[in-house]
């Protein structure tokens, strides 16, 4: 079949949708020798073994078919539960989604129209802008850079009547900060005062380091909340997410869901019932002494913003853009992404400290020597 035959059959959307840059770096990864890796970003320890087991059991118990499409009854409540302790709103329901992206994609094609607006704070998760277009909106943008932290009037200028939602995560990936209770209060109260809804992605909750969590939905009961099981219990290929809020919209994304990801995997859901009573206080102590480990292995040569969370730093490069610095890493052997895969800019990189301490010190030690050039 001829190549411009099959160009035919592309939607005009997949334009503005790139490969992963990501991806790419994941696929280079397998082409080099011991590479040193602290470009992926997910945990580096292994699922704890109750949930292991759990899965086990409930694949040899015959749980292997379709579930409810709004996850079972035993993930659902015991989630439920713990977030009414947290938001004692009336309306707020839970809903077990395959994956948070899955949530997030749920939620976008649930409430926006083509030509809707959705603003999105830069440095942003990857998938983020595409998400949006592949709902058919359009992303706009609020510039976060040198801090990387929120300015509500910054939002407040951006947003028309077009605007439908405001999406932020905390902590941010790719950034590891944590925006103070304060900023995402009056976020929240900008995002009521214009009937705006907001989104907040949760995923990183459980790596704070500096300080205690807070979301948005403490001040706002229609804010729209995504987390999952992948980050706190290394389930990243285990696609387990779930989502809150107001019961009329997770309506809408149950129905959507009927239609596309159908249920989340039904093992992995009983996996979930298990991870949900599992401590996983000793990973993020772990994780709090490798961030420190790389700031202060960093910050002597590198311009940086110490991240408060997640397992991310983003410094600035420290010649040259970031992708021209990170191509002279790959070179040396060490893996990082390029701030322009998580921006409009080129100017920082996304370091990953989600690795053992002998690949975090091997790569220190590149850093610093291609830092001094």
């Amino acid at each position: 079949m001829p190549s411009d035959s099959a160009a035919r059959w592309i939607a005009d959307r997949m334009r503005s949708i790139e490969s992963s840059g990501i991806r790419k770096v994941f696929d280079l990864a397998r082409s080099l020798k011991d590479p040193v890796n602290l470009s992926i970003g997910q945990p580096d320890f292994d699922v704890p073994a109750p949930i292991k087991t759990a899965a086990k059991e409930a694949i040899d118990r015959g749980f292997n078919g379709y579930t409810v499409t709004q996850g079972i009854p035993e993930l659902r409540n015991k989630i439920a539960a713990d977030v009414r302790k947290q938001y004692p709103h009336a309306d707020r329901e839970v809903f077990v989604t395959s994956g948070t992206s899955g949530g997030l994609l749920l939620a976008l094609c649930s409430t926006v129209n083509p030509g809707d607006e959705v603003v999105v704070f830069d440095p942003f998760f990857v998938m983020y802008p595409h998400l949006v277009t592949l709902a058919g909106g359009t992303t706009v943008y609020v510039d976060t850079y040198p801090d990387f932290d929120i300015d509500p009037d910054k939002v407040r200028a951006v947003l028309t009547p077009r605007t439908k939602a405001i999406l932020v995560n905390s902590p941010a990936n790719p950034t590891g900060r944590i925006y103070a209770r304060e900023r995402l209060r009056d976020l929240a109260l900008l995002a009521r005062e214009k009937n705006i809804l907001l989104l907040s992605d949760e995923i990183y909750k459980a790596f704070c380091y500096d300080g205690a969590f807070s979301s948005p939905a403490e001040f706002n009961e229609d804010v729209l909340v995504f987390d999952g099981f992948s980050k706190a219990y290394g389930m990243t290929g285990w696609r387990l997410g779930y989502c809150h809020g107001p019961r009329r919209l997770i309506e809408e994304m149950i129905k959507l869901q009927q239609f596309s990801f159908v249920c989340a995997p039904s093992m992995v859901q009983h996996a979930g019932v298990a991870a949900w009573d599992c401590d996983v206080s000793g990973h993020v102590a772990d994780y709090h002494r490798k961030r420190d480990r790389v700031w202060e292995g960093l910050k002597d040569r590198f311009d940086l913003v110490k991240s408060e969370g997640a397992f991310y730093l983003f410094p600035r490069a420290p010649w040259g853009s970031a992708t021209e610095f990170v191509s002279e890493c790959i070179r040396n052997n060490l893996l990082l992404i390029p701030g322009n895969v998580f921006s409009r800019a080129d100017t920082h990189f996304r370091l990953s400290y989600a690795a053992d301490d002998r690949t975090l010190d091997r790569g220190l030690e590149i850093l610093n020597r291609l830092a001094r050039r």
